[in-house]
């Protein structure tokens, strides 16, 4: 009796699944069907992605091997395309070429491309922050004490991985201006830190004993 009970009851079920899907046979499709372009669609994207990073990678070094004294505005014109495509990799490394080459020796120009990196690529946020310090440095030479720190001030107030390199900077830009008591808060400050680096952190530390 048990086991007839038990086969009905099957039997029901399968008829109730079997009417289910007759019922939603079109709302099944559909759905089944949007979930497959959403895959085609996302493994098209990836590819087409790394193909053009690919391609912007072959640039960038095709430009690196041609590159000479003589082709230096068609070489600058290159690189601040590859800025502009807003690559994590290829943007700051054609930005970086054109710092270490001389080709750009506007300083604004150079800022300019720097705060397109900064702002418009999709960067990881320790990567942003090492430009960002990379971008003080760069201006330290000739930029006003408070141009450097609202530079630095996004660095400086994380706990980044780079806040000490961006605090070392400043305390060696104020001994630069002469002015010691600044350097030394700031070689302090690296110094009180818990998660400075280690080697910034002995560094600032043999400063306050040699010069203060």
């Amino acid at each position: 009796m048990d086991e007839d009970i038990e086969i009905i009851n099957t039997n029901t079920r399968n008829e109730k699944i079997k009417n289910f899907f007759i019922i939603n046979k079109k709302k099944i499709i559909i759905f089944a069907s949007f979930f497959i372009l959403i895959a085609i669609f996302y493994f098209l994207f990836l590819e087409i992605k790394e193909r053009n990073k690919i391609e912007l990678a072959e640039k960038y070094n095709k430009i690196k091997i041609e590159h000479t004294i003589n082709n230096k505005e068609d070489t600058k014109n290159k690189l601040i395309e590859i800025i502009y495509e807003n690559d994590t990799t290829y943007s700051p490394l054609a930005l970086y070429f054109i710092i270490d080459n001389e080709i750009l020796n506007e300083n604004n120009e150079i800022n300019k491309l720097f705060d397109q990196i900064i702002n418009k690529t999709k960067l990881d946020k320790e990567i942003k922050n090492l430009i960002i310090y990379k971008k003080a440095l760069f201006n330290s030479d000739f930029t006003s004490e408070n141009e450097l720190l609202n530079i630095l001030n996004p660095v400086i107030n994380s706990e980044s991985i780079w806040t000490s390199h961006a605090l070392y900077l400043l305390a060696e830009y104020f001994y630069s201006k002469n002015e010691k008591e600044k350097a030394k808060e700031f070689f302090n400050k690296i110094v009180g830190m818990k998660n400075s680096n280690q080697n910034i952190k002995v560094e600032s530390q043999k400063r306050l004993n040699r010069d203060f």
